[in-house]
């Protein structure tokens, strides 16, 4: 079976991380940072948080989408053997690994910079991520595999004809508006490891999954009405900024959440569905470097906030010194080391090529 590669969500993956380094970085030049386990610059930087505030209603629901469009792709190559141990492999064992060696490395630096006696503790830190895709896999599953064997059947034609409408997918907030209303969530943007963030992300992956088994009705509405979508957020975002001080309801975040995420698909969809070589490099890295960030990002701060050096270049400075090590790390020892390969996400590498054609799995990534 011939699958077209989807490029732009493999862009929409990385641009979500390199997002996500940013957003922690910026979470380091805010009064509450320490509040949330992060070093704190003794300088603020309170306007940096305005975009921000942007960012952080629909950052992580676009991974949790994207994710849930990425097993539409497997479960099209895999039976639900193959796909539990392909996932087990890939966000599982990643997952554990980075409880048991990664996440307790950042608190080590956070404790020797606040010279704190040092404790060492598993935690799932910012990989609570992969431990809610691991359980939504686990969950869903069963739905996902009964609608592949119905595939061109009536209930598909019916959500093809749903999502052709420029309200179809918009309409789908209304899940996202219930969550809300029911869990009440006192901070929308609080999605670790909380029941809001498990069920938002819930609804995010199982939607995601259905758009793209929906065919091209979805692409075809998110492309041609983009606009409408991105001025929608805009205008929501106005009114949260305005009116409600950045505390809006929870149910207006979730509306202005989703049209953002539909708005970015239209533009990606447009622009980034084509395969480049950075694509290639970057699409293999970001899994890794997200594991791997927090650790880069808090020795970048250890490092750079005591300098006497201009607020906003202690700030640049701390991006550049996280991408960097970030590379390194990745590029000169995650990405050459075999054994390490899998405990960040990447398959086995092997030197006798005929071989790794027999032995790996040969369809590839999940998209």
């Amino acid at each position: 079976m011939t699958i077209e590669r989807r490029h732009d969500i493999d862009w929409l993956r990385v641009i979500a991380i390199g997002l996500l380094l940013i957003y922690h970085i910026a979470i380091t030049f805010q009064p509450w940072a320490m509040f949330v386990g992060f070093i704190r610059s003794d300088e603020p930087m309170e306007n940096l948080w305005k975009p921000m505030t942007m960012l952080n209603v629909w950052r992580i629901p676009l991974l949790f989408y994207v994710s849930g469009m990425g097993v539409y792709f497997a479960i099209r190559k895999r039976n639900w053997q193959q796909l539990l141990a392909e996932r087990t492999k890939r966000i599982l064992l990643p997952f554990i690994f980075g409880i048991i060696a990664i996440t307790p490395l950042h608190l080590f630096i956070f404790q020797g910079y606040y010279k704190m006696p040092l404790s060492y503790y598993p935690h799932a830190g910012h990989l609570w991520f992969l431990g809610n895709i691991f359980a939504y896999v686990l969950l869903l599953s069963p739905l996902f595999f009964y609608l592949k064997k119905k595939e061109d059947g009536r209930f598909m034609k019916i959500l093809s004809s749903f999502m052709s409408n420029p309200f179809g997918p918009l309409s789908l907030s209304v899940f996202f508006v219930m969550e809300t209303l029911i869990l009440k969530p006192q901070i929308f943007e609080m999605y670790a490891q909380t029941w809001h963030g498990f069920f938002l992300g819930l609804l995010a992956f199982f939607f995601g999954f259905l758009f793209v088994y929906s065919g091209k009705a979805f692409w075809q509405t998110v492309l041609k009405w983009r606009w409408l979508y991105l001025c929608l957020a805009a205008v929501l975002y106005t009114i949260r900024w305005m009116i409600f001080e950045m505390k809006s309801p929870g149910y207006l975040m979730a509306v202005e959440s989703n049209c953002w995420i539909f708005g970015v698909f239209g533009f990606a969809y447009k622009y980034l569905n084509r395969p480049s070589t950075i694509l290639a490099y970057l699409s293999q890295a970001a899994y890794p470097v997200y594991i791997i960030h927090m650790f880069a990002l808090y020795a970048g701060a250890m490092l750079i906030l005591p300098l006497e050096i201009p607020l906003m270049l202690k700030f640049i400075a701390i991006i550049m010194f996280t991408g960097i090590v970030c590379y390194v790390i990745y590029e000169f020892i995650i990405r050459r080391i075999s054994f390490l390969r899998p405990l960040f996400g990447l398959k086995w590498k092997f030197k006798n090529v005929e071989k790794a054609k027999v032995l790996t799995d040969p369809t590839g990534s999940s998209n």
